[in-house]
């Protein structure tokens, strides 16, 4: 599995409300209706929580501030998701999903890459 992890910033003049359900209830359904045909396999939206413990702590640390949310799609392979994503039909699902995004995304400030996941510990999963 290969996944891309993108940055999400909200377009100035939106209030995290209006951009929250955009993003998850309209985007989120257009994203389902395309998936087969970009060859998602995964996706999911981590929505920024306020937290001002959180907010102190990368203050100290120098951090810059957070994202609105991130975005996760996993493929089951880069050979798959190069093979989705230059179809007739992968191509026209990432246009219809660009102008969409055009509409609460402040694009400019967007960055993405593609990842591989290294477990170093997971205290959730089942004990064996």
């Amino acid at each position: 599995m290969i996944k891309m992890v993108v940055e999400v910033w909200k377009k100035p003049g939106m209030t995290d409300e209006q951009f929250g359900q955009r993003w998850l209830v309209e985007h989120g359904a257009l994203v389902r209706r395309h998936a087969k045909a970009m060859g998602f396999v995964r996706y999911v939206q981590s929505h920024k929580r306020l937290s001002p413990e959180i907010e102190a702590f990368a203050q100290g640390r120098g951090w810059k501030g957070p994202p609105d949310g991130l975005t996760e799609v996993w493929w089951e392979s880069e050979d798959a998701m190069q093979a989705a994503l230059a179809t007739p039909e992968g191509i026209e699902a990432s246009r219809l999903l660009q102008a969409d995004e055009e509409q609460f995304i402040d694009a400019p400030r967007i960055s993405a890459f593609l990842a591989d996941e290294r477990t170093i510990f997971d205290y959730t999963a089942a004990q064996g």
